[in-house]
C-alpha cells in the first residue's frame, strides 16, 4: 500500500482536526423513541411461532450451496449435514444467537454523527439498490454515478436522515467489477455521515473493510463498529454463497450486518400471516447464528423485508394491512431475541411520487416506528416496487421524516406543557396568538414542513399553484446548490485516491 496509506492509518488526527474545522449542516440525532412500541401477537401466538421455526430448522433445514466452509461450520457446533442442506438442532441456532450484540455504535468519520442501532433508538437510511433513477426533467432512466453523487449530497444535507446508506441507486455506467470503489469512495468523500459497505462479492466486502481502515485507522474498524451492510437471505431458506462469504468477511472485522429474510408473502413465503412470520423467524434465527459462529459477539441486526403481492399481476404491493402485522410480529420477535430491528421504509408500488405513492408510504413509515424498528433502510427515494429512486420523492420522503421525530418525542407533561399559565391568562372566549405562552413556545411547539405548501389559495395560484412533486424539483435544486463538500484530512484522501487506482487498473472492465 502507498506510504499515504500507511500514514493514513496510524491514529486518523488531522481527520479529527479536520472533522472540527468543518462546514456542518444540522442533523437531527437518531430517534430515541419516547412511546410505546405496537405489539399485534399475544404470548401464545409467538411462542407458536418460536416453536414452528424450530420444527423448520431441526425437520426441513436450510440451504448453504456451493459454500463447504460453511457446511463444516455447522457441522462442528453439531448441526445436521446431507448435501447443501442443514438441519439445526432444536435450541442451537438461539443459543448461539445470544453472543450477539443487543446494542452497538456506528461509528461516522465526523463523531457527532454516530448512530447507536438497537434498544429504543431508530436510524433513518435512504434508499438503497434500485437500477432506475427518476426525475421530472429526465424521466425514468438507468442510474449513472454522477445520480449516485447527488443521492449522497442530498443525503447530506437531509437534516432528518442519520445515514448516508450504501447503493442509493445502481451506477450503471460504471463496470460491476470497480462501481463499489466509487461508491464507496463518495459515501467518504461527499458526506461525514455513517454508511454501508458493498456486499456483491467477498472481494468487495474486503475492499470496503480496506478502504474503512484507510478513512478510520486499521485498529479503529477492528476496535469498533464503522459500517452496517445489508445480507439478504434468498427465501426459502436459502443463504448464497456470495452473501455468506461477505457475512464473513464483515463479522470477522466486527462490522456490522443486518441479516435479512426477503420476503414477497404467496411467492416466497405463505400467504398467511402466521406462516410468513414462521419462516422469517427461522431464516433469521440460522443468518444471524452463522454470523456468531464465525465471530461470537459480531454486531448484527434481525432484518424482515416483508411484502405481499398482487395476486393477479404478481407484482409486489406495499403499504398494506398484511405487511403491517408481518413487521408489527417481526419486532417483537426480535425484542424477545434481544437484537436491533431491521424493516419498514418509504415503500411503494406506485411509478410516480403521486398520491398512491404517500398514502402506501406513509402507511410504510407509520407502521415502522410503531413496530419498534431499530434500523429503517429505503427510509426516502423508494418509487415502483424498488426498481426506481426518484430525486423528488427523495425529498419529500426526506422531510415527512421529520413528522417521525417528533411524533417519537411522546407527549410531554412537564409544567411549561400543562399550560395552566396559559389558561388562565387567557380565560374564556379570548385567543392564545398573543400570550406569554405561545410567545415562549412557538418556535419549537410544532413541527414544520420544510417542504409542503399551506399558503392560502389566493397565493398558491400567484405562485404558479405549484404541486408537491413541482416543490419537490425545487427542493431538490436548492439542497444541491446550497451542498458544501465536508472538508477531509488530504492525507486520508490521497490514500483512498490511490487505493481506489490500484483497484481499478489491477483487473479489467466488466459490465456482468
Amino acid at each position: 500500500m502507498a506510504e499515504s496509506a500507511r500514514r493514513a492509518r496510524g491514529g486518523g488526527g488531522a481527520a479529527r482536526r479536520a472533522e472540527r474545522s468543518a462546514v456542518s449542516f444540522e442533523t437531527a440525532k437518531y430517534i430515541e423513541r419516547n412511546i410505546p412500541n405496537y405489539e399485534v401477537l399475544n404470548d401464545e401466538a409467538l411462542d407458536i411461532i418460536e416453536r414452528n421455526a424450530d420444527i423448520i430448522l431441526e425437520e426441513i433445514g436450510v440451504n448453504f450451496p456451493d459454500n463447504p466452509e460453511a457446511l463444516e461450520l455447522w457441522r462442528a457446533a453439531g448441526a445436521s449435514i446431507d448435501g447443501d442442506r442443514v438441519r439445526i438442532p432444536k435450541g442451537l441456532a438461539r443459543e448461539l444467537c445470544k453472543t450477539a450484540p443487543s446494542e452497538y455504535t456506528q461509528h461516522a468519520r465526523n463523531p457527532a454523527r454516530n448512530v447507536v442501532v438497537g434498544g429504543k433508538n431508530l436510524v433513518l437510511a435512504p434508499v438503497y439498490g434500485p437500477p432506475f433513477v427518476r426525475d421530472v426533467a429526465g424521466g425514468r432512466r438507468y442510474a449513472t454515478m454522477a445520480d449516485f453523487n447527488k443521492f449522497v449530497k442530498l443525503g447530506y444535507m437531509s437534516k432528518w436522515l442519520h445515514h448516508s446508506g450504501g447503493t442509493v441507486c445502481e451506477p450503471t455506467d460504471v463496470p460491476v467489477n470497480k462501481r463499489h470503489l466509487d461508491m464507496l469512495y463518495a459515501h467518504m468523500t461527499l458526506s461525514d455521515k455513517p454508511f454501508m459497505g458493498s456486499v456483491t462479492e467477498p472481494s468487495r466486502a474486503q475492499d470496503s473493510v480496506d478502504m474503512c481502515s484507510i478513512l478510520f485507522g486499521e485498529d479503529f474498524v477492528q476496535q469498533n463498529t464503522v459500517m452496517t451492510s445489508l445480507i439478504n437471505i434468498n427465501s426459502p431458506m436459502t443463504f448464497d454463497d456470495v452473501m455468506m462469504g461477505a457475512l464473513k468477511v464483515y463479522a470477522e472485522n466486527n462490522q456490522a450486518c443486518i441479516v435479512s429474510p426477503f420476503i414477497v408473502g404467496g411467492a416466497m413465503a405463505p400467504v398467511s400471516i402466521m406462516g410468513t412470520l414462521t419462516q422469517v423467524m427461522a431464516e433469521a434465527l440460522a443468518g444471524i447464528a452463522y454470523s456468531q459462529l464465525i465471530k461470537p459477539g459480531a454486531p448484527v441486526v434481525m432484518g424482515a423485508f416483508v411484502t405481499s403481492i398482487d395476486m393477479n399481476s404478481g407484482a409486489p404491493t406495499f403499504g398494506t394491512p398484511e405487511a403491517a402485522h408481518i413487521t408489527y410480529g417481526a419486532g417483537q420477535l426480535a425484542r424477545r431475541m434481544n437484537l436491533p430491528f431491521r424493516s419498514a421504509g418509504s415503500f411503494c408500488g406506485s411509478k410516480l411520487p403521486d398520491a398512491q405513492a404517500a398514502y402506501e408510504t406513509a402507511n410504510s413509515l407509520n407502521m415502522g416506528l410503531l413496530a419498534g424498528v431499530n434500523f429503517m433502510l429505503h427510509s426516502c427515494g423508494w418509487l415502483e416496487g424498488g426498481l426506481v429512486s426518484s430525486f423528488e420523492k427523495f425529498v419529500m420522503d426526506a422531510d415527512q421524516l421529520g413528522a417521525l421525530h417528533h411524533i417519537a418525542r411522546g407527549v410531554e407533561i412537564d409544567e411549561n406543557a400543562q399550560a395552566m399559565d396559559a389558561i388562565r391568562e387567557v380565560g374564556p372566549g379570548g385567543h392564545y396568538l398573543g400570550c406569554a405562552h405561545t410567545q415562549a413556545n412557538f418556535k419549537s411547539a410544532f413541527w414544520k414542513s420544510d417542504l409542503l405548501d399551506y399558503k392560502p389559495f389566493e397565493t398558491w395560484e400567484d405562485e404558479g399553484a405549484r404541486d408537491t412533486q413541482t416543490l419537490a424539483t425545487v427542493r431538490v435544486e436548492k439542497m444541491l446548490s446550497d451542498y458544501q463538500q465536508p472538508p477531509i484530512d488530504p492525507a486520508i484522501r490521497e490514500a483512498l485516491d490511490a487505493y481506489v487506482a490500484q483497484k481499478k487498473a489491477a483487473e479489467p472492465d466488466s459490465f456482468m
